[in-house]
């Protein structure tokens, strides 16, 4: 397909089409080159783009890419039915590109992110819905795009990240009197794990996140199905606190492959807290920071390289703060970018 209903058509030679296995090393290659430029260092593998494209994580997501006259891949449309009211949107478009080529193929490839993005609502049955996308702070070209295709920018994140020492941060871990930190419990020990325990971790991360930005329900389906698309995704990898013997605290990550870096080389593994919440009756008594420790001594026990995280630039409980006392720095900043989406003809905004 190369006219989009809410955008420009493609230029004359260009064509557009659904990715499939024959994309997932051009689209890796794509995403480094994009990460080099905009951050100044890639991270993408094949891995972590096959679990979108091809992987568990794709019946929730409607992709198209771009290709040149010459069949060079040029362009990559993601959208990620993220939750009811949700759209994750990406844009990227191929670094290399002069302006005068590239500006009109991002605003082809916002255009076509709305028209995924009524895709999804009516597969929902919804009016509308939040588009989310995201640029990297040092990025002002997706910055400009996004701004073009109406998006706002909302947020800063900073992504930050806590290297392990395999000694000293093994340590077994000490909390204060009533707090208990342990892993999801499974029935067997190594199975699925026990449903009262995930949907524990699911209630207080729900409650813990209640007053912060952008916060929205999240059916226990829907969170627990989005979690296990990661490829990284381990049971053992979920946490539930504990205060008085009644859950207070979760955190939930993920294994996050080391990959090659920009020379080929092996890198080590990291882990990635995707969540960690402490329910507001229970804050005060160190359950983050026990939650932390313990997600740290757990890397350390695995060998990995370090522990990664993301953290809202403002906060409302100063977690920003917590971090860099137990010794993470920020590696580098994101931005939220939001907008509106809705049907032709329904009541709500959106264009």
């Amino acid at each position: 397909m190369t006219v989009s209903a809410a955008g420009p058509a493609l230029p004359a030679g260009y064509t557009a089409y659904p990715p499939d296995a024959d994309d997932l090393d051009d689209l890796a290659r794509l995403l480094r080159r994009h990460e080099r430029e905009a951050r100044g260092w890639p991270g993408a593998d094949s891995q972590s783009v096959a679990a979108e494209v091809t992987g568990r994580g794709a019946s929730t997501r409607l992709h198209e890419v771009v290709r040149d006259a010459e069949g060079v891949l040029r362009a990559w449309i993601n959208c990620h039915d993220r939750a009811a009211g949700r759209v994750l949107v990406g844009v990227t478009v191929d670094p290399d590109l002069p302006d005068h080529h590239a500006d009109p193929l991002a605003a082809h490839g916002f255009g076509r992110a709305e028209d995924l993005g009524r895709e999804v609502l009516e597969r929902r049955g919804m009016a509308t819905t939040q588009l989310d996308s995201g640029a990297y702070a040092d990025d002002p070209r997706q910055q400009r795009w996004l701004a073009a295709a109406g998006y706002e920018q909302v947020r800063e994140w900073w992504q930050m990240t806590r290297p392990v020492d395999p000694g000293a941060d093994a340590e077994p871990v000490v909390t204060r009197p009533g707090v208990e930190i342990r892993r999801v419990r499974r029935d067997d020990g190594v199975g699925m794990p026990q449903e009262e325990d995930l949907r524990a971790v699911h209630l207080v991360l729900e409650e813990s996140f209640a007053d912060h930005f952008n916060s929205y329900r999240e059916t226990f389906e829907e969170f627990v199905n989005r979690l296990r698309e990661d490829p990284g995704h381990r049971w053992d990898h979920w946490w539930l606190a504990t205060v008085d013997g009644e859950p207070a605290g979760a955190l939930v990550a993920t294994t996050s492959t080391g990959g090659v870096d920009e020379h080929g080389r092996a890198r080590p593994d990291s882990t990635y807290v995707e969540y960690i919440g402490v329910h507001r009756r229970a804050r005060g008594r160190g359950v983050a920071k026990s939650l932390l420790r313990t997600v740290v001594a757990d890397a350390a026990v695995r060998g990995r390289e370090s522990v990664k995280l993301e953290v809202d630039a403002h906060s409302p409980t100063g977690a920003d703060g917590l971090y860099l006392s137990l010794g993470w720095t920020t590696a580098y900043t994101t931005q939220s970018w939001h907008r509106s989406l809705s049907l032709p003809g329904s009541a709500g905004p959106g264009r």
